[in-house]
């Protein structure tokens, strides 16, 4: 009898994340409005030192987020911040592990 060596593929500990498997956890941070990109007027609201951010609702999340599908309504129009923000990157992974670990 003989053997054969099958290939083990290693399997990423955390699955990688896409617009399908988002769960817009950057959607609750407070997002500053530092350059115009149309954003418009009825999602801007002005923080305690009197700078413009993305206005969020009483659930603590943004106002442009539909809650339906989890996605940016005005993502041709989002602010520099969110643009910068890479899904998937360093910056999102912490944030949805602080998302995960919140409720434990």
């Amino acid at each position: 009898m003989t053997t054969t060596n099958i290939p083990l593929t290693p399997i990423d500990a955390e699955p990688a994340v896409t617009c399908s498997t988002c769960a817009a956890c950057c959607c609750q941070l407070e997002v500053m409005l530092i350059t115009d990109t149309g954003v418009p007027e009825r999602y801007i609201d002005t923080d305690d030192w009197g700078g413009e951010v993305m206005l969020r609702l009483d659930d603590g999340w943004c106002a442009a987020l539909d809650r339906n599908t989890m996605m940016c309504s005005i993502y041709e129009k989002r602010p520099l911040i969110c643009r910068e923000f890479e899904t998937g990157e360093t910056d999102c992974l912490n944030e949805r592990r602080g998302i995960a670990t919140a409720y434990l």
